[in-house]
């Protein structure tokens, strides 16, 4: 899905600062033993999640797993379903599959399982909300008999996030406020609530559910980059597997950013880094288009092997069959120097000559974008490493009828690492917006001019 906004586009009250970004390719986990005591027929998980690369092969959210015969998996069908799945003794006592998909990589969802099987009536044992509203449609849909348990909450049961102990499937995406309360079914106002203009769900404080965890319970904010598995409650912390300080994102559920689109994805490209690194014959854009404002990305070479174009287009065109670019206004620079191209048969985004300066574009130069929307004059500069001579700058005409995106086109054998101010290890110098949001390799201003992260929070005010 393109959007011009998400779920998280006004300012809420209450700002979640950080997630925690887990690529399947690089096996991310976090581990904690179970706690001895707990309640296995009552209990509340709370997650924020955004997928990135959307996996086949059931990549798991949420796992407490003693044996086969004796676990707790929530992870996503290789059809994109959510799957919750409980088994006690061999006999599976929670088994819902949603009716619906879970396949938007542009937006955050919340996802709320509150469970008691001790209420009388069947439907009230687990319920499941989806952003904050009650889900009813169920492909599969079995709940436990009253009073009968789930495989999880003791210290048999060791608490894994983004992968499943027995099988390895990793989960490729981010992860915010994971919140999780022993011995508490929780209704969906203890942890969210409707904002009174938008209607939208948005995330609340949760540390006050400190006294409501149990002995099992734990609180996972992401705000500590050196312990990224810290439980806020003050319980045992998660160890961490193959996650460093940069898997610490600022792209959360109440300041959503750009990423690369990996269902936009021709000629089997491979992304990892949360959308944020590509490899390989691929066409693709952004997850925000642009109709408006002044904003600034950058783009890194990794490999040189072969062509890359890397730009900017209007959305009109991007989609056929085979191909993101095989109609429709666009601007890039190519391969190994500076190349401007245009098909302006769509008349949406025309372009005098350029101005800039030819200049190779090496492995490891970061490729900055200036996309002045504002202006009576709108304008294009690209810079390569910072230069003070750009190596593009067009004056465009735009119609404004049709979003602009950031895009790439890798051939086979290139890659790229992408920062819409949320910056993957190679792109994480400490330049923000006037905002204070983005953290960029170089200063996000141009000729004395704010431009800004493209994210959900300046959406608001200059989109």
């Amino acid at each position: 899905m393109i959007i011009l906004g998400t779920n998280s586009i006004k300012d809420t009250g209450y700002d979640v600062a950080n997630s925690c970004r887990f690529d399947d390719g690089s096996n991310c986990q976090m581990r904690r033993a179970g706690v001895a005591g707990g309640n296995q027929d009552k209990f509340t998980l709370s997650m924020w999640i955004k997928r990135a690369n959307i996996s086949t092969d059931h990549p798991r959210l949420f796992t407490s797993v003693a044996s086969n015969d004796d676990r707790f998996e929530i992870y996503f069908e290789n059809t994109d379903e959510l799957h919750i799945e409980g088994v006690d003794n061999g006999t599976a006592t929670l088994n819902l599959v949603t009716s619906r998909k879970f396949r938007d990589v542009s937006a955050w969802y919340h996802i709320l399982l509150a469970v008691d099987t001790g209420q009388g009536t069947e439907a009230n044992r687990a319920k499941l909300y989806i952003n904050g509203v009650l889900e009813t449609a169920f492909g599969t849909s079995t709940r436990p008999d009253q009073d009968g348990n789930i495989g999880i909450n003791t210290n048999s049961f060791p608490i894994q996030i983004g992968e499943a102990a027995s099988y390895g499937v990793d989960f490729d995406g981010y992860f915010a406020e994971i919140v999780f309360l022993d011995g508490t079914q929780s209704a969906n106002t203890d942890l969210g609530e409707f904002d009174e203009d938008s209607g939208i769900w948005k995330p609340i404080d949760v540390e006050g559910l400190s006294s409501s965890k149990g002995n099992n319970g734990f609180y996972l904010d992401f705000e500590a980059s050196g312990n990224l598995g810290n439980d806020v409650f003050g319980g045992t912390d998660f160890s961490e597997a193959n996650l460093a300080t940069t898997d610490q994102s600022t792209d959360t559920c109440t300041n959503n950013f750009a990423t690369l689109n990996s269902l936009i994805n021709f000629n089997s490209g491979v992304f990892s880094e949360g959308n944020l690194a590509i490899t390989s014959g691929d066409d693709t854009v952004s997850t925000i288009g642009l109709t408006s404002g002044r904003w600034y990305w950058e783009a890194q070479r990794t490999n040189t092997t072969n062509e890359a174009h890397i730009g900017i287009g209007v959305s009109k065109g991007f989609f056929s069959a085979t191909s993101v670019v095989s109609s429709g206004d666009r601007i890039y620079v190519r391969g190994g120097a500076t190349f401007v191209s245009a098909v302006s048969n769509l008349g949406i985004l025309t372009f005098a000559s350029n101005s800039g300066t030819p200049a190779t574009i090496s492995n490891g130069d970061v490729i900055g974008f200036y996309l002045d929307l504002e202006s009576s004059t709108k304008n294009i500069t690209v810079k390569k490493n910072d230069g003070a001579t750009p190596i593009i700058d067009i004056d465009l005409t735009y119609s404004g009828e049709e979003p602009i995106f950031p895009f790439c086109r890798m051939n086979s054998g290139c890659a790229s690492s992408w920062n819409f101010g949320n910056p993957i290890a190679s792109l994480s110098s400490a330049n923000a917006d006037a905002n204070g949001f983005g953290s960029f390799e170089f200063n996000p201003t141009k000729g004395g001019v704010d431009y800004f992260a493209i994210c959900t929070k300046n959406l608001a005010e200059y989109g």
